[in-house]
């Protein structure tokens, strides 16, 4: 694969899934707030894409709060798509998932007919035209009244606002390994590891400035584009495809919230 030649490995997967508890700021919060922001009924029987879903967390808090959705999962990582498919198996059919390649933009035709694209921590590996290309493609595939929300890291323009990020994600990172951890373990291997970007630049990794996606967002047909959620370098930024009526019962923020935690299993032993 063109990502792995680029460096990404089944053992970065794995310290991935290590450090990911600490080193990605509020991940409740954003995994709620991608959530929440979906434009569908609460018993909707919609079909959503993930891209680089991982483990599948986020899959499975939109198929607990949507419980007539379907999610057709992509990643590149074979262990990834084995801890999710096991992890995700009692769902039957309602969740598949599938290798692809980010890199290799021949994956948008899969997406023809879906409703949703979402995606955490995944479209930053592409380059500007590439993302510019692949927010293209997706809203040609998507349905009417469909979405596409992404979390990801973005790229400061200003060397203050890049000592911003460095300093606010090994923050946010030293406090969550308090918090979930009880200790600075999380803190280390995330310095040992040199994961903040903003610091340890790498060649795979290829964020673009967040005002420049949202005009790449709607030059691609996108309505009601905005940034919806901003921390530590990392956004949650999308927009709707014209067309569908609006939702009539929202699953909403703190429902989304509440399934996330029991999901993520915050605040049990």
């Amino acid at each position: 694969m063109e990502a792995q030649e680029q460096g990404w490995t089944e053992e970065d997967s794995a310290t991935y899934q290590k450090l990911a508890v600490v080193a990605v700021p509020e991940r409740e919060e954003q995994i709620a707030t991608l959530v929440s922001l979906l434009p569908f009924d609460r018993e909707a029987a919609f079909t959503a894409v993930e891209l680089g879903s991982g483990e599948g967390y986020l899959s499975e808090v939109v198929l607990e709060c949507f419980p007539n959705a379907s999610v057709l999962a992509f990643d590149g990582s074979a262990e990834m798509r084995s801890v999710a498919s096991e992890r995700l198996s009692r769902f039957g059919e309602r969740f598949k998932i599938e290798e692809f390649d980010i890199l290799d933009l021949g994956w948008i035709e899969r997406v023809h007919g879906a409703d949703c694209v979402i995606s955490s921590l995944c479209v930053h590996h592409l380059g500007g035209e590439g993302k510019r290309a692949m927010f293209q493609g997706v809203f040609e595939q998507l349905t009417p009244g469909g979405a596409l929300i992404i979390a990801d890291l973005v790229d400061p323009q200003r060397p203050e606002a890049l000592d911003l990020f460095a300093q606010t994600w090994d923050r946010e990172t030293q406090r969550r390994s308090q918090e979930r951890l009880g200790n600075d373990e999380g803190m280390r291997a995330f310095q040992e590891t040199e994961w903040n970007l903003f610091r340890h630049p790498d060649a795979m990794d290829r964020p673009s400035p967040l005002f420049d996606q949202l005009l790449w967002l709607r030059e691609a047909g996108f309505e009601a584009v905005d940034c919806f959620w901003l921390r530590a370098g990392h956004a949650i930024y999308g927009g709707y495809k014209p067309g569908g009526a609006p939702p009539a019962e929202l699953v909403g923020f703190e429902a989304a919230l509440a399934v996330t935690n029991r999901v993520l299993k915050i605040g049990k032993p």
